[in-house]
């Protein structure tokens, strides 16, 4: 950090999401002792969370910002069998929403969009946890775990009601890990896990973590025995969600982050005027997974073609890496991507700040940006939003 540019990450996941994090208050004590002045939550599904995060960032001297997240689907790409952000799911887009106002009323739509996304999640969880327990059951260790009782464990574990918890495959992965190291010592881990896999496992049986990842691999991704697709919602209808809750439509970029880089993605200046056909004025980096010289070039050249362009960390595994956004092998990025991502988290906050107080942001209703200079609506909102995060730096 500088005097003039604090840290800032405008993409962590927080629980009852999951989380590196045990919980808000858990994340919001780590941003202060490592000296992160902004933090962005982007859950799935539900934001209800984020009223106490608000709370305790503001008695932290952080300033909050406020995200979702959502898999969409474009039929055309899905057609053609493209990949977009997703390597294992053509036609497949992950979206986020940046600057919602998680606390307003919702319209009907957003209420019946939101439903829609959380019954099928619902059903899907039921479904992969049913099969699982059948798959450790048959390779030798019968477990009581439904879906029911694992979000308990969620919402006990993260202090809220169980009806925030969202269950995503992680939170699967975790419970029958947990399951197979309470009822097994390390040396009978090994059998059950190849009676479950149809082969040795590779990852280590003393290893939490690489359990986890290797349940959801190997028994949780297509073609595999606990396989359950999701129900994406449209990329129409993700993008018309993050609007009717306030937000900036925000395209979230893997780069080189797959190997090889979905083709949808590849070449930085290509990708920036398909975000434009999509009608997407801003685009994310999670820049750990990235190499640093192309994690810069994606960022150089999605503002350089008039995007907003902001960074993270994600956290959504049980690792416990820096809150500071740094490229792959904890390389910092350069000075000017440094800026330019500073520039985008303080144009979030500024719309975040704009449509809370009942004012244009910086997209409007339909995901347009400003008329006139489009280069001083990204400044009029930059310039907000920097006075709002120096007001908390000054109070901290």
């Amino acid at each position: 950090m500088t005097a003039a540019r604090p840290i800032v990450n405008a993409h962590v996941h927080v629980p009852p999401n999951f989380s590196a994090f045990r919980d808000v208050e858990d994340l919001v004590a780590t941003a202060v002792a490592e000296g992160v002045r902004v933090v962005g939550a982007s859950n799935f599904h539900d934001h209800r969370i984020y009223r106490r995060f608000a709370a305790l960032a503001e008695a932290g001297g952080l300033l909050p910002l406020f995200s979702l997240e959502f898999i969409t689907v474009v039929d055309p790409l899905r057609s053609a069998g493209t990949r977009v952000n997703d390597p294992a799911n053509p036609g497949r887009l992950y979206l986020c929403g940046k600057g919602v106002d998680p606390f307003r009323e919702p319209s009907a739509l957003a209420t019946a969009l939101d439903a829609g996304a959380r019954a099928a999640n619902r059903a899907r969880a039921a479904l992969m946890t049913e099969l699982l327990a059948a798959v450790f059951a048959e390779a030798g260790l019968p477990t009581a775990l439904d879906d029911a009782a694992i979000a308990a464990d969620v919402a006990a574990r993260a202090g809220v009601p169980v009806e925030w918890v969202v269950l995503q495959e992680r939170h699967l992965a975790m419970a029958f890990q947990q399951a197979l190291f309470a009822g097994l010592p390390p040396r009978d881990r090994s059998a059950v896990l190849e009676r479950a896999y149809g082969a040795p496992p590779k990852a280590s049986v003393d290893d939490a973590a690489a359990v986890q990842a290797e349940i959801r691999s190997r028994l949780m991704k297509a073609g595999c025995r606990a396989f359950v697709d999701e129900t994406a919602m449209s990329f129409a209808d993700g993008y018309r969600l993050v609007l009717e809750w306030g937000g900036i439509p925000c395209y979230p970029t893997l780069a080189d982050g797959a190997t090889p880089v979905c083709p949808f993605e590849d070449g930085p200046a290509e990708l920036a005027g398909r975000l434009a056909e999509l009608g997407l004025r801003a685009a994310e980096l999670i820049p750990g997974r990235n190499d640093s010289d192309v994690a810069a070039a994606y960022v150089r050249t999605f503002r350089a073609a008039g995007l907003i362009v902001t960074a993270g960390t994600e956290h959504n595994t049980p690792d416990r890496i820096p809150l500071e956004p740094l490229t792959r092998g904890g390389v910092h990025l350069p000075d000017d991507v440094l800026a330019i991502l500073y520039e985008g988290a303080c144009v979030v906050a500024g719309h975040q700040a704009e449509v809370a107080a009942g004012r244009p942001g910086f997209v409007d209703e339909d995901g347009r940006p400003g008329p006139g200079d489009h280069e001083a609506w990204i400044g009029r909102f930059a310039a907000i939003g920097a006075a709002a995060i120096e007001r908390r730096n000054v109070l901290a």
